[in-house]
């Protein structure tokens, strides 16, 4: 992969990174606990704010995971192991870079890994 195809990843990378890490923090009140005080909002409220709660927290574990990911791709950037796959080591499609750049398996690979 040349020089600048490695530099446009990493622009990839690091401007989502910078995106999620902009929604953790704004999105850090959401997942607070939900008072027990029934007297203060109604019991339909209170469970609609327990769901809320709940799909915030949901929404925290899928950005932190994200964000290993594309840790994950910027030291393989530094390591020069950018772009290949983990499991066959052959080169990623450009493509699949393209729409993941964090991808971590050829689509063979990870085709093979989500039927087992």
């Amino acid at each position: 992969m040349t020089p600048d195809r490695l530099e446009h990843f990493r622009t990839l990378l690091t401007t989502r990174r910078q995106h999620l890490l902009a929604h953790n923090e704004a999105a850090r009140k959401d997942t607070r606990p939900v008072p027990l005080d029934q007297g203060a909002v109604g019991r339909l409220s209170r469970m609609d704010a327990l769901q809320g709660q709940a799909m915030a927290v949901e929404t925290q574990r899928r950005r932190e995971r994200e964000l290993q990911r594309i840790e994950a791709a910027l030291t393989r950037l530094d390591e020069g192991e950018y772009g290949l796959c983990l499991e066959c080591e052959e080169a990623i499609a450009l493509r699949r870079l393209e729409v993941d750049p964090a991808a971590l398996f050829c689509i063979g690979c990870a085709t093979r890994r989500e039927r087992r």
